[in-house]
């Protein structure tokens, strides 16, 4: 894994939460295995615009903080499953609390991002 030159602060409770799920689909990940999305195949067909470099990278770092868990079927061609453990288990109010939120926000993020993509007139006259 990576490690940053400049040492990180773990003294408060939210860079704990940001380093064990703060990466762009680590939330995602555990949101999808929870849901019974378990295979690696799976996990990468649910989220196509990510590499499966970087959701291989964000499993393996939630496997090493212990969030999941990972059973490899000793089968040719071998089968993997991933699982949350307890301690992922524990995480999912707040994962879930994160997609409750999203739910809510869809109609005022959809109106926002379609002004985003719009032309503004004013300036199209400068």
């Amino acid at each position: 894994m990576y490690e940053k030159k400049i040492p990180k602060d773990f003294s408060c409770g939210f860079s704990v939460l940001m380093e064990i799920i703060g990466g762009k689909w680590k939330s995602y990940l555990l949101f999808l295995i929870s849901s019974g999305v378990r295979r690696p195949s799976e996990l990468h067909r649910k989220v196509p615009t990510a590499t499966r470099r970087v959701l291989n990278l964000q499993l393996k770092e939630l496997e090493f903080h212990g969030i999941i868990g990972k059973e490899i079927y000793p089968e040719l061609p071998p089968h993997v499953e991933y699982f949350l453990t307890d301690f992922g288990l524990s995480l999912m109010p707040v994962i879930n609390a994160m997609d409750a939120w999203g739910n809510g926000y869809v109609p005022e993020f959809q109106q926002l991002m379609q002004q985003k993509n719009e032309p503004n007139p004013a300036e199209a006259h400068s």
